[in-house]
This record gives C-alpha cells, structure tokens and sequence, in this order.
C-alpha cells in the first residue's frame, strides 16, 4: 500500500467530498492514476490513513477558523503519529467573503501539527487572485496547498484542480 496515494478528506457539507471525487475523475482522466477517495470519519482508526507514504488531505475551515467536525474528532487521535517519510499534498476549502479572516484557516493548523510529526508538504499554492485578510495556512505569498472557495469562486475550482494536480501528482508519484 505504501507506493499508493492516500486522498482522505472530511466533509459536512458535501464541498470538500464533491472535491475530492473532482480529484478522483481528474486523476483517473488527465493522468491515468487511481486514487479512492475515502472520508476520515469512515476509518475505523484514524492512523490507517498513514499506511500511505503519499497523502492528499482535503479540509474545509468552519465557522470562525475552526476545524470541520471529522476532523476536529480525528486531529486529536493522529497527533502522536511518526510522520517522517510521509509526503503531504493538501487542498482546503473556505470562504474568502464571509470568512475573511480565517480562510483557510484549518488547513493551516492541520499542516503545522502534521510538520511537527515529521511530514513533508508539496502543493503549494499561490495567494493570486484570492481576496482575503489572513490565513493560517500561509507560508510567504503561498497557501501551504491548494486554496478553494466554493462560496464565492466555485468556478474557478476545475481550473485550479487540473493546475494543482498537475503539479503535484508527478511529484506524488516519483
């Protein structure tokens, strides 16, 4: 299982699931990879996640920067976990308009504990176009990984997953 690619994600609404079935059909179609989209909530051990030594981890931000319910259940059980060797590429989404402040807020916090367990990031993503005050999940005039806003930009989101995965599949895969 460890030359495979993890995609996890966590999701209320249905957004961030809806992306990552979007990251499924595009890697199948544009780049001949399988990934299976799995929800963390449906682990029965949240750490079985890090089985893979390539991750894709989508996370939305909730309310006022906080982390959406799964994965404010699952943080909490992976946060002893030795990270070294895992490669992360991540996608969050959040609101730019109503949430001006926080966007993207739990992606960030979820980069740093996942650093601080050893993990490396690929994926970065820049801050042009996005209109926000500030996020956690900055690193200089980057996103830690791919920005989406289904809210205010649900448009631009195909466009940016082919550039996104484009980027960091090959990287994924070597």
């Amino acid at each position: 299982m460890n030359q495979e690619i993890g995609l996890f994600y966590g999701s209320t609404t249905g957004m961030t699931e809806d992306v990552a079935f979007s990251i499924e059909r595009i890697a199948q179609e544009k780049h001949g990879i399988t990934l299976t989209p799995i929800n963390i909530i449906d682990l029965d051990n949240p750490n079985d996640m890090f089985a893979y030594n390539r991750l894709i981890l989508g996370i939305p931000t909730w309310n006022y920067g906080e982390y959406q319910d799964d994965w404010e259940i699952v943080v909490e059980q992976i946060s002893n976990a030795d990270l070294k060797g895992k490669v992360i590429a991540m996608f969050g989404l959040g609101d730019q308009v109503g949430y001006p402040e926080y966007y993207l807020d739990a992606m960030g916090m979820l980069a740093d504990q996942l650093r601080a367990q050893g993990a490396s990031f690929i994926g970065q993503w820049s801050i042009e176009g996005y209109n926000f005050e500030s996020s956690k999940a900055l690193q200089g005039q980057h996103f830690i990984g791919l920005a989406l806003d289904e809210d205010s930009e649900p448009e631009k989101t195909s466009e940016r997953l082919e550039q996104w995965l484009a980027q960091v599949l090959p990287q994924l895969m070597a």
